[in-house]
């Protein structure tokens, strides 16, 4: 009975520890993402892996080398946005957007990709044009907010069908995210 109770506990928690799918479509539930960005810029270009955990009212990003250095910390919340870099200087702003493009020279549309990392529109934002949907009704471009939107490679068995890669454009600015993996802030931890 021990036994069965010890293999009981052990499989809840890796069970809990392990990745989960990501937040149903049309919710704000908290995730945590990982992936790589690409960014494209005033003729510039930067990329760097990514962790990104949403959870409601706050934002954590991180940017990072292949060997996991933190390149830049970025933290949000309803009032203002701070950006630390490698070296420790800070940054604030009262957006993220406006934080990444005083800091990093490039506008990280955050708010809006909480929405759009789910193949959605973002509600009550402007309105939604350029709509091209799939076989299947997904997302497979979208025009919002004065950013175009690919939403690419739907892979069926991974990240509960969601988009694994967006390539946005704005003015002269080019972002791919790549979305390597989901998982719940909670089990993140």
């Amino acid at each position: 009975m021990i036994f069965r109770s010890g293999a009981l506990g052990a499989v809840l928690f890796l069970a809990g520890c392990a990745a989960l799918a990501p937040p149903p479509p049309g919710s704000d539930a908290p995730f945590d993402i990982v992936g790589r960005v690409a960014v494209n810029f005033d003729g510039r270009a930067f990329t760097s892996n990514l962790r990104w955990r949403h959870a409601a009212g706050r934002e954590e990003v991180w940017l990072s080398t292949p060997l996991g250095q933190t390149l830049a910390h970025i933290q949000s919340d309803a009032t203002d946005a701070t950006l630390t870099t490698a070296d420790q200087q800070q940054y604030r702003a009262a957006s993220v957007e406006a934080l990444t493009r005083r800091a990093l020279g490039w506008d990280l549309p955050l708010s809006r990709l909480t929405w759009w990392v789910r193949g959605e529109a973002v509600p009550g934002g402007g309105a939604p044009a350029g709509l091209q949907r799939d076989q299947r009704s997904r997302l497979t471009q979208l025009d919002q907010d004065g950013w175009r939107i690919a939403f690419e490679n739907y892979p069926p068995d991974e990240h509960g069908g969601l988009p694994r890669r967006l390539d946005l454009r704005s003015g002269g600015q080019e972002i791919r995210l790549l979305i390597d993996g989901w998982r719940e802030v909670e089990a993140a931890r």
